[in-house]
């Protein structure tokens, strides 16, 4: 199985198929793949969490299977797809270069917030997701001036 650990595998089949020959069974936190009526190629528990709901597979070329997993969290990189399988060491794995302007709107964006929050996790600042948070919590305290938040400890 060769895996770019970004969320794509690639599963060698041996032989010329066809997709209707093609067995799959993708849970969030499942995989199953394989021939129909043969053993499964491979199956396991994953790593971390997928949307299933947006994992997909094609056949490349009559006989390598190609399946495209979603991550949950999109902000982390996987030692391994499968649990049990090859590990790799991801302190390692040197991302490919891109200018962010290369980058479509949406990873652009994911992109710059990860790097905003790095940032701020560098400087022992608060990171967006906290600094929301912070934001939700202080309008709420502003609705209701009648609760005591004097005692309250916040993380």
């Amino acid at each position: 199985i060769n895996a770019e650990y970004m969320g794509e595998m690639r599963v060698p089949i041996g032989m010329k198929v066809k997709s209707r020959d093609i067995e799959t069974d993708i849970t969030n936190t499942t995989i199953k793949l394989g021939l129909k009526r043969a053993p499964p190629l491979v199956e396991g528990p994953l790593f971390q969490k997928v949307k299933c709901e947006d994992c997909f597979w094609t056949l490349e070329d009559g006989d390598t299977l190609v399946v495209h997993l979603t991550k949950a969290n999109q902000m982390e990189w996987w030692k391994s797809i499968v649990k049990g399988h090859p590990e790799i060491n991801v302190q390692k794995v040197q991302p490919e270069n891109s200018k962010l302007e290369d980058l479509d709107g949406e990873t652009r964006q994911t992109v710059e917030k990860m790097m905003y929050d790095q940032r701020q996790k560098q400087l022992g600042l608060p990171t967006s997701e906290e600094q929301e948070k912070r934001k939700v919590l202080e309008k709420f305290m502003k609705q209701h001036p009648e609760m005591d938040f004097s005692q309250a400890k916040f993380c």
